[in-house]
């Protein structure tokens, strides 16, 4: 930095305190005198070769507000914000801080701001207390029921075929003599791709059937589609004899009709076949009719011949 005085009669380099005026730029007052201030942008702690200086707190708020505001428009969407609102005038209000904006980007850095951050907080605080409190309910707690596995149940598969339609079913048969009290065996299908036993392949499914304390025992079957109705696909457990039965039946597949064969290759030609054979033609019809008369022969050209000589 170097100094020039205003009045070339007098230098001033003794250390006094030096204060800046806000009115007069590149000036400063010192002992009662305007001094002239000259900065040396190139050559001052920061600066780089070539550039305008480091960047006052002024033009780096600036740059962080508009950083800020191109993050909020990527990330915020204002359809969903409470407080934006476009007034009549086609400038958009804050409804939370009062605040009147020309364009979107100024409404995010606004969001972004001190004071809009304070009015949220203070209407948060204003919500929570103003609200009553609620005791939370108490979900039910409902203990699962331990059993310890006794093994597998005896079964037995059965594979039928309607005899009228070619329907094919299964029945299943699963004896549970040591089943706990008030249990009712349950079953249900499972894909290929839940269980971790095997590869999933999508030609097969599975069925299971459980029940305390057995283990759950499954079945692999084919994986066409299971005919639902009644009389098709029931259940029934015997308490008296403690055995689960299950039968279900699958859809019949309808097959496509053949397409004709294709031609004979190789060019090769098939006679049609002959035609059917007329009946006899009846007794009183048998007579042959009369040859018809020859023509006279003609001579070339059409012409006859002369007459012989006589």
């Amino acid at each position: 930095m170097r100094l020039l005085h205003l009045n070339p009669s007098e230098y001033l380099y003794a250390s006094l305190s030096i204060e800046r005026h806000a009115d007069r730029k590149g000036f400063v007052c010192c002992c009662g005198y305007w001094v002239a201030v000259e900065m040396d942008f190139q050559h001052r702690a920061g600066g780089k070769t070539g550039t305008g200086g480091v960047a006052s707190w002024s033009e780096s708020n600036r740059d962080r507000r508009e950083r800020l505001r191109q993050l909020a428009l990527e990330t915020i969407d204002l359809n969903k914000d409470p407080y934006f609102m476009k007034n009549h005038l086609g400038t958009y209000e804050c409804k939370l801080c009062l605040t009147l904006h020309n364009n979107e980007g100024s409404y995010l850095a606004h969001t972004q701001g001190k004071k809009h951050q304070a009015n949220l907080a203070r209407r948060a605080a204003k919500e929570a207390k103003d609200a009553p409190a609620q005791p939370a309910l108490e979900k039910p707690r409902v203990e699962p029921k331990r059993f310890v596995k006794i093994g597998r149940p005896g079964y037995r598969v059965t594979k039928q075929r309607d005899p009228e339609f070619g329907q094919q079913s299964l029945l299943f048969q699963i004896d549970y003599p040591e089943i706990a009290d008030n249990i009712v065996p349950r079953h249900r299908f499972m894909s290929a791709y839940e269980q971790r036993v095997e590869p999933p392949d999508r030609k097969w499914q599975y069925i299971l059937f459980a029940a305390e304390p057995y283990e759950t025992i499954a079945f692999k079957v084919p994986s066409r589609e299971v005919d639902k109705s009644e009389t098709k696909f029931w259940t029934f457990w015997n308490k008296d004899t403690r055995q689960f039965f299950l039968q279900c039946s699958f859809k019949m597949e309808h097959h496509k009709a053949r397409p004709p064969p294709p031609p004979p290759m190789g060019g090769m030609h098939i006679p049609p076949p002959p035609p059917p054979q007329m009946p006899p033609p009846p007794p009183g019809h048998m007579q042959m009719m009369p040859r018809p008369p020859m023509p006279p022969p003609m001579g070339m050209h059409g012409v006859p011949p002369p007459p012989p000589p006589m």
